[in-house]
């Protein structure tokens, strides 16, 4: 009864703080001039880190198991891994170039964490016993993390499409305003390209050829979607043998073409090929990009499309969404 107490208490400060982090970030992006409100939102992204920490913690000492049993468990702690990453260039001293991806992800995730699944989702269950495993924390977990470092990797690179090919797209014009302009993520993006414009202009008042911070900006979010990416192709191959291992013990066979396997091994095939090309300095930036963007979609088909339709051998992680 504490630690049901406790889960829901560390649940509602998160999706409460989660909640004035959006406001936050919506102001933000309307009103330029209050750059300084950023400031709040990153300590609201403290409070929401150290709640999402209380809360698996929490979880894992009532339940006696890692809380990754269900969709619900593996959304909170994939919002979890997306504020891990986001601290990484702090760690290094480098510019966040990762806060415009990571911050709203996380939002997002554990915003539809809290609200979106049903009531009885959030309760803690009894393992079923094919997920009774020392293998659990072990494959489960490092899939999530390759999911939240490919999916921040891959979003990057979408911005790297997004600015390259900014004027052709008429939402961006200001002679056409469309409703895609003050979409969540394209603002985000645009925020991040004017504030990298002007950073670059202070730091090279005399370019060396026109679009000089266009350039300079797509290099970094090209090298860093190539580091973050390279780091979750790792743990998606740890994950992916786990799995291997753990399903042979389970089912009596290492691979079962099963619909959760079949799609880890196209996402997993997608991204080989995009560090391939990357060896390729014709398929450097733009192409890569592209390639990484489609990975971005085959993430999302293989962790959430898969669980809707509730088949195949993984079929303990589907759902159904509350009833309007």
């Amino acid at each position: 009864m504490l630690f049901a107490t406790l889960e829901h208490i560390l649940t509602h400060i998160s999706f409460s703080t989660i909640s004035i982090v959006i406001t936050i970030h919506l102001i933000t992006l309307l009103v330029r001039e209050l750059g300084g409100l950023r400031d709040s939102s990153e300590k609201g992204m403290i409070v929401t880190f150290f709640s999402i920490t209380g809360f698996l913690v929490s979880r894992w000492a009532s339940s006696g198991h890692f809380p990754l049993s269900n969709l619900y468990e593996s959304l909170i702690f994939l919002s979890w891994a997306l504020y891990i990453l986001h601290t990484i260039p702090k760690i290094q001293n480098s510019k966040n170039d990762l806060s415009t991806i990571t911050t709203p992800s996380t939002i997002l995730t554990q915003g539809f964490a809290t609200s979106g699944l049903l009531t009885e989702m959030h309760q803690s269950t009894i393992l079923v016993p094919a997920l009774q495993s020392q293998w659990l924390m072990m494959h489960v977990s490092m899939m999530l993390l390759s999911y939240a470092t490919l999916l921040c990797g891959s979003l990057l690179s979408a911005a790297i499409l997004i600015i390259r090919f900014r004027n052709n797209f008429h939402f961006f014009s200001k002679k056409k305003k469309n409703v895609l302009n003050k979409t969540f993520f394209f603002s985000e993006i645009e925020y991040f390209y004017a504030n990298a414009k002007r950073s670059a202009l202070k730091s090279a008042p005399v370019p060396s050829f026109p679009n000089y911070y266009k350039y300079q900006l797509t290099e970094r979010l090209d090298s860093w979607s190539y580091r973050i990416i390279s780091l979750g192709f790792t743990l998606l191959t740890i994950g992916i043998l786990c799995g291997a291992v753990w399903a042979n013990e389970a089912w009596g066979s290492y691979w079962n073409w099963d619909p959760k396997e079949t799609w880890a091994f196209i996402t997993w095939t997608i991204f080989a090929i995009y560090l391939h090309s990357r060896t390729n300095p014709n398929w450097k930036g733009t192409n890569s990009a592209l390639i990484a963007s489609i990975g971005f979609l085959i993430i999302w088909i293989c962790y959430f499309g898969i669980n809707l339709l509730g088949i195949g051998l993984h079929s303990y992680g589907s759902f159904t969404l509350t009833p309007k």
